[in-house]
């Protein structure tokens, strides 16, 4: 199965010690979405927005890959599944149940995703405007 990976699960690392299957395949862009952080948590989003794009790293996982992120992203109460089709093939990523008012992520989670952002070679020009919400 394809995941879209826009979050710390960019961090080529740490998404292999969560999902230790998964593949990185390439970089990619979602279109007609825009990257958020929100929850209690300053987790990372995305949420529809026309002309606008979220960069991501496509991955190939398991399906006992999906059941590790599943409850790594606290399915489905804080993410849900939202599925799209890059090129043809089915594509997973999730996104937040619950559209809460934007909260700056901590530094800690912030610097796995730029971590992230280096490893899948991501503009960082999205992230940065993300931030200024």
């Amino acid at each position: 199965m394809h995941y879209f990976a826009y979050g710390s699960n960019l961090h080529h690392f740490q998404m292999k010690r969560r999902c230790k299957d998964s593949v990185y395949i390439k970089k990619i862009n979602l279109k007609d979405f825009k990257l958020t952080f929100r929850s209690k948590y300053g987790a990372a989003d995305i949420e529809p927005k026309k002309n606008s794009m979220v960069p991501g790293g496509l991955f190939e996982i398991s399906k006992s890959d999906e059941k590790k992120l599943d409850v790594y992203e606290d399915f489905p109460n804080l993410y849900k599944k939202y599925y799209f089709y890059y090129y043809g093939k089915k594509v997973m990523t999730y996104i937040m149940v619950r559209k809460s008012i934007f909260k700056f992520p901590t530094e800690r989670y912030l610097n796995i995703i730029k971590r992230g952002y280096k490893d899948c070679k991501l503009n960082q020009k999205t992230l940065m405007k993300a931030l200024k919400s």
